[in-house]
Order: C-alpha cells, then sequence, then structure tokens
C-alpha cells in the first residue's frame, strides 16, 4: 500500500485520497476551515497549506514539491513517498499570517456567541494564532440577516469558507445562498426574494466553524459547554438518521447529525432537527388514571396496574380475546416485552401493528437525483421510526398479526360482533392520533392505553399509563433500509411516566405475583458538568426487573425469529473521553 510521511509519521493511503484526507484518517492535527468530506474542495481558506518533498522519479531523491511553494493539503493528492510538514516554520507562518488576516474584521463576541466554545475559529487562534493583534484600523461592519426561517446570518463574524453557499448548491440543490460583494465587502447572502426554506436548511448551522450562521431555536439558549451529547436515532420518520441529542439537567436543548455514512451522511433534516419539543410540552402524561363511575380519576401504579389486569383477565375468562396494539413509535424491545405479556394474558390475542403516518411523498436531494447516487440524501414520506422492527417481532411470536386497518375491522367497528373483548393500545406519537372511527371501534371494551400525550382515548380507556418518548429511554429502531440501529437514554422520563418496556415488566412481575415496591418513587441525581450545581429528578421504583434494552435484545436473540438481535443490531458509537488542550499546573 503507497504511504506517505506526515510529520514524521508514516501513514499509508488509498490512491486518490489528499494529503488531508490522510491527515484526518489518523488523527493528525491540520488546520482546515472551509473543507467537509461531503462537499466539493475549493481550497479558500488557504489555512491548511503544508510543506511538501517528493521523491524524484529520475534519481530517486527527495525535492522540494512545486518549487517548494506551499500546497493545499486538502485538495493536493498523496503519492507514495511524499514527505509532508504541517509543522515547518514556513507552515506555520503561513497558519499565523492567514490566522491573523480572518481576524482582522472579526468581531470580539466571544462572550455572546453562540459558537463559543465549539468554533474553529477560537481554537485555531489559540493554537495557531498571535496573542496580540497588529490591527489599529476601523474594523469593517457586516449587518446581521434573517435568511430563513431556522437560520441568523451574522455577516461580520463570516469567514467566508463558502461551506453553506456549496451545501444548498451540492447537497440540497436548492441554491438560496450565493456570495455577494468582494475584498473585505465580500458577504454571504440569499437571492432576493429567496429565504433559506428548504427541508435540510439547518444542516448549514452545523457545517459553518465560526459563529456566523446560528439557529434561532437554540439561540442564548444554552452555553454548549454545559450541554452533554447522547447517542440516538430519529425517532420521528423511517429514515433512521444518526443524531447527537444535546442535554442539559433532563431538558433536551437542540439535536445534531452524527455521521453515519451508511445512512444520512453528514445530514438530517429540519424536521428531525425540530421534531423533538412535544417531549417537553404541555400535553404530556404525568401519572395513571382510572375509571370510577364512568369518570376518569388519578391513580397510582399499583391501583392502576391490580385494575388492567384484573380487567383483561376478566375478558378473557369470559371467553373473549385480548388485542394488543403496538405502535410503530415504540423500539423493538418494547414491543417484544407489549407481545409477551399479551400471549401471557390470552395465548389467543391479536397482535397488532398501530397505524402509521405518511405525510407527502419520499423526496431525494440534490432535487433531481436518483436515490443511488453516491451524494443523494433521502427524506422519508412514512412517519414512524419503526414499522417494519414492530412487524419483525411480532411475527415471530406467530399466530394472528394484523395491520391497523384489518385490525379495525377485527375489532368489529364498534358494532359488537367482534370477538375481541379487551385492549392494550400504545401510542407515543408525537400528536394527536386517535380519530373518531378508532374511538368508536373500542366501544364495550376494556381499554388500557399507554401513552405519551393526552388525546380524545384517555376519557375513554379504562386504565391510562403514562408512557416516555424515545429519547427518554434506550431501545432499537428498524429503519426504512432495514438496519437495526440501537439508541441510548438521553433524559430520564418526565416525573410520574415510565417506558412502555418499564410498564410491561412490571405488568408482567404483578402477574407473577410480585408485591408493589415499599418504596414508590426515588431520587437520581442528574449528570453535571463540572462548574454546576448537581440537579435531582424524582424517578418511579420499578415493580418488577429494571428495563434495559440491551438485556431484553439477549432474551430476544434466543428466540426462533429474533436471532439477528443478538449480533445484527449497530450499537452507537462508544463514549470518548475529551482531553483539554489547556495545561494544568499543580500549585
Amino acid at each position: 500500500m503507497p504511504s506517505i510521511t506526515l510529520n514524521g509519521r508514516k501513514c499509508d493511503f488509498q490512491p486518490g485520497q489528499t494529503i488531508l484526507q490522510v491527515a484526518n484518517a489518523n488523527g493528525i492535527e491540520v488546520p482546515q476551515y472551509c473543507y467537509h468530506d461531503g462537499l466539493s474542495i475549493v481550497a479558500s481558506c488557504r489555512i491548511c497549506l503544508v510543506e511538501c518533498w517528493s521523491p524524484n522519479p529520475k534519481t530517486g531523491n527527495l525535492e522540494p514539491f512545486m518549487g517548494g511553494k506551499l500546497v493545499p493539503s486538502c485538495q493536493q493528492t498523496a503519492s507514495d513517498g511524499m514527505v509532508v510538514h504541517s509543522d515547518s516554520p514556513k507552515a506555520v507562518g503561513n497558519q499565523k499570517a492567514v490566522m491573523e488576516y480572518l481576524l482582522i474584521n472579526h468581531p470580539l463576541d466571544c462572550p455572546v456567541c453562540d459558537q463559543s466554545g465549539e468554533c474553529f475559529l477560537q481554537d485555531y487562534s489559540y493554537m495557531y494564532g498571535r496573542g496580540v493583534s497588529r490591527f489599529e484600523e476601523q474594523k469593517v461592519k457586516q449587518p446581521k440577516k434573517d435568511v430563513g426561517k431556522n437560520v441568523l446570518l451574522y455577516s461580520d463574524r463570516c469567514i467566508m469558507c463558502t461551506r453553506c453557499v456549496r451545501f444548498t448548491r451540492e447537497v440540497s440543490g436548492t441554491s438560496e445562498l450565493c456570495v455577494t460583494g468582494r475584498g473585505n465587502k465580500e458577504e454571504i447572502d440569499v437571492f432576493p426574494g429567496v429565504a433559506l426554506d428548504n427541508e435540510l436548511s439547518a444542516n448549514v448551522i452545523d457545517l459553518c466553524p465560526v459563529g456566523a450562521l446560528l439557529d434561532k431555536d437554540f439561540l442564548f439558549a444554552q452555553r454548549v459547554w454545559f450541554l452533554k451529547e447522547t447517542p440516538s436515532v430519529d425517532g420521528l420518520t423511517a429514515s433512521g438518521d444518526n443524531i447527537w441529542v444535546h442535554h442539559n439537567e433532563g431538558k433536551v436543548y437542540r439535536v445534531k447529525p452524527r455521521t453515519n455514512p451508511k445512512v444520512n451522511k453528514w445530514w438530517i433534516t429540519d424536521e428531525v432537527r425540530y421534531g423533538w419539543k412535544f417531549v417537553h410540552g404541555e400535553a404530556r402524561l404525568r401519572g395513571a388514571t382510572r375509571k370510577q363511575f364512568g369518570v376518569s380519576v388519578p391513580s397510582d401504579y399499583a391501583r392502576a396496574y391490580d385494575l388492567a389486569l384484573e380487567g383483561m383477565k376478566k375478558v378473557v375468562s369470559g371467553g373473549k380475546r385480548l388485542a394488543v396494539m403496538i405502535s410503530p413509535m415504540l423500539s423493538c424491545e418494547e414491543a417484544y416485552l407489549l407481545a409477551k405479556l399479551g400471549r401471557t394474558l390470552d395465548p389467543r390475542a391479536v397482535l397488532a401493528v398501530g397505524p402509521v403516518p405518511v405525510s407527502g411523498q419520499d423526496k431525494v436531494f440534490p432535487i433531481g437525483a436518483k436515490e443511488d447516487d453516491p451524494r443523494a440524501f433521502k427524506l422519508y414520506a412514512e412517519k414512524a421510526p419503526n414499522a417494519r422492527g414492530v412487524r419483525r417481532v411480532l411475527a415471530a411470536f406467530g399466530g394472528q398479526v394484523e395491520e391497523y386497518e384489518p385490525f379495525l375491522r377485527a375489532l368489529g367497528k364498534g358494532l359488537g360482533a367482534s370477538d375481541i373483548g379487551g385492549a392494550i393500545i400504545t401510542g407515543n406519537y408525537p400528536s394527536d392520533w386517535v380519530t373518531a372511527e378508532f374511538e368508536k371501534c373500542l366501544g364495550g371494551k376494556f381499554v388500557v392505553l399507554i401513552d405519551t400525550l393526552a388525546t380524545r382515548l384517555c376519557e375513554r380507556a379504562d386504565i391510562v399509563l403514562p408512557g416516555a418518548t424515545w429519547v427518554e429511554k434506550s431501545g432499537t429502531f428498524e429503519n426504512a433500509r432495514g438496519m437495526l440501529q440501537a439508541f441510548e437514554r438521553a433524559i430520564p422520563p418526565v416525573e410520574g411516566a415510565r417506558s412502555e418496556g418499564q410498564t410491561a415488566l412490571d405488568l408482567l412481575a404483578v402477574l407473577a405475583g410480585t408485591e408493589a415496591p415499599a418504596a414508590r418513587t426515588r431520587s437520581e441525581v442528574l449528570e453535571t458538568t463540572r462548574g454546576q450545581v448537581a440537579a435531582g429528578v424524582q424517578v418511579a421504583v420499578p415493580f418488577g426487573d429494571e428495563f434495559r434494552a440491551r438485556a431484553v435484545r439477549n432474551e430476544m436473540a434466543r428466540m426462533a425469529g429474533l436471532g439477528t438481535f443478538g449480533d445484527g443490531v449497530e450499537l452507537p458509537p462508544a463514549e470518548q473521553g475529551v482531553e483539554t488542550d489547556m495545561a494544568v499546573v499543580a500549585l
């Protein structure tokens, strides 16, 4: 395999790779602004210039490449035997010069800038810049602009890397952004009358290496060094996009894309980025309820569990069948436990998949690209993250498994002709999903509802148990490509709620004769960052085993038809420690 020597280290590479790509692949720090793996190479920022030597093909002796001129490492392809220095006096002198030019007109906004703490300009100023500024003239001031529904542009912070412009031309294909002016009056802008308003628009915020493009939704909301990030998967659509959930003290503040070339590459849709707001919505269910004299009243979990099991046993002993409708918003592990609960109560129980929302049509970006194009990014019209996974799990239990429409017919359309006498219904949708037709179909039946948001079905159900959203639990989703991807819990469930998997385990434990725990709640200290005061939350104590997605997957893998959950699940990345670049001296 060909190799180059980069800052004294021998690095193998694939033919066609650039010097910068080789450096990034081997963890060698070379400063870079305009380069991005998912965009075209323009070599405009000039901070990645390196000094190169290459062997003379005639004599084999090392000679200065290009006559000794510095070359852009992002654009220059590597060749076998090349010796590259990004830390030579010439290269370091260029880095200092570029940083000085970039900071000439840059405002000292770090104390109030949202990008502070994750800004390339800050980092490189510390590592490669000067300690003082030699510029004494008046700085050029640029305007602040509202360029789209989600994005603000602070033009005077922009370093003209043009990542955002290239994104709208090469990835979204909508071309709303352009470069206007020249010299120190050059700036990013939208075309007249054309707002930055495509389905991928907010990705330019992630692409911006400085604080020029900012998220309106996250503006002045939280300092980034207080945020913790948890690897997760899109819990709103069938895409299975890999994401980071950024949270602090039990509250989600933003969602950002997590790189996965096999799924979403470097991008996510605005729908996934901003669709999590219902997690902290006012409509969240925060306690169990039960029917008393035809009216829903608050209940503790012990009473709600006893009444739920009593009602379902009565249905089965009366010769009727149970039905379990499992939402495609739930994880595979929860589908397994709920189906296990249903078949434990009634071996003839009907298992059904809840309604799968669809909005519009699938869309491929850039507009006009083919789906099999290596650059293509697909937006899915199916708005459920795990319909395929739920079907896979339910099929393994055998017996009668219904889709939503046949399930409504099996319920008898509320006409009393059905042999189903009771149902466990799960929701977990980000909005009100209950239709009048579905409510009518449940007429005369004993209903246990497990949901996250208050809907009209809460008044109809005999027992209501609050559930948890996907960011409040761990699990596995199967996306539209058939990939099984695990995700981790980011925050604890809202007070009074518990995950559907935990509810199923609790009901199974009560069914097996386990008594209610003496302590109904316990205090947990939320993960904190140094410098923060520890925060706490009250968590309901489980009746049985604590729900752990990995343990449930191991149990599932032993079941016929579900062996893939043993070794076929793509796990989230392991947590990596962050080392400070600031020297710490013991006093």
